[in-house]
């Protein structure tokens, strides 16, 4: 019969209080005072997971999990409290070194489409809420970009968080009006540079003149023109301006200003769009481009 032993860890499970820890080895990267306070804000108990313990001359390395311990001292204002450690006792200290090296060498981290879904399990309001919004347009959420199904959900929980659901809805409405749910028009970039034309000119854009002026052109030729003004997330939204102005008189009243966008005046552009590279990141991006 197969000894199933040697696929078990030889460790096991104390409550130590947070003072007994050690967790300075230079092997460790340098504690993040902004997550700490992150994590701390929206503390809940059932996300901890056991802190990982060297146990070498009596002395209790923390290996892995030394954020944990911060965040539940912060939390707790104490550092008598305890947490759950998952004691090692026959660990040198270049094993422990290679160990936080490569631990998260072979673990898949969740994509955001999964993350939100997993979300929406849960019942969180936001996702839910974003969700709604997406199936009143005719539209579905996928894990690909596909006709009338949106994959950048990172994007539109960016949006809702940053300037809310009116401004999200708006987007997704000239979204689906101007391009009828084509692929290549419900990604990250389109949606923020949407968003940042909606933000910047507020009631001095019409609606119905940007389905008819950006829905005569492709999204293609909209990257085309972004590309030769120069990189940056924000061309896309320079070329949305460009065609949405085309064909009236340079002087006209109703043009938008290009320098608008430019403005600390206006609401700050902070999507998790990256830079605008090339046409292939926006068409054939599978995944989230945010």
């Amino acid at each position: 019969m197969t000894d199933l032993s040697s696929f078990v860890p030889n460790v096991h499970f104390e409550q130590i209080p947070i003072k007994n820890l050690v967790s300075n080895q230079e092997y460790q990267r340098n504690l993040s005072q902004k997550h700490i306070q992150r994590a701390a804000a929206n503390f809940d108990l059932y996300q901890i997971n056991p802190v990982k313990v060297s146990r070498r001359d009596g002395i209790n390395y923390v290996f892995n999990g030394q954020h944990t311990i911060e965040i539940v001292a912060l939390v707790s204002g104490s550092r008598e409290t305890p947490v759950w450690c998952m004691i090692y006792d026959d660990l040198s200290y270049q094993h422990e070194a290679d160990i936080f090296a490569n631990q998260m060498k072979y673990v898949k981290p969740l994509s955001p489409y999964e993350v939100f879904m997993a979300n929406i399990e849960a019942g969180s309001d936001m996702q839910l809420i974003i969700r709604d919004m997406v199936e009143s347009y005719g539209l579905k959420l996928g894990k690909n970009p596909h006709p009338g199904t949106i994959s950048a959900v990172s994007t539109m929980e960016s949006i809702y968080e940053k300037y809310g659901y009116h401004v999200l809805d708006h987007v997704l409405r000239l979204c689906v009006a101007t391009w009828e749910g084509e692929a290549n028009s419900l990604s990250g970039k389109i949606m923020n540079a949407i968003t940042k034309m909606i933000v910047t000119y507020d009631d001095s854009m019409d609606d119905e003149l940007f389905v008819e002026k950006l829905g005569s052109v492709s999204i293609k030729s909209l990257i085309r023109i972004a590309k030769e003004r120069g990189p940056g997330s924000v061309r896309l939204a320079e070329a949305m301006v460009i065609t949405y102005n085309g064909g009236k008189k340079k002087d006209s009243k109703n043009n938008l200003n290009m320098r608008k966008l430019y403005e600390k005046s206006s609401l700050p552009y902070t999507g998790r769009d990256s830079m605008l590279n090339d046409e292939a990141d926006v068409l054939n991006s599978a995944s989230d481009p945010s």
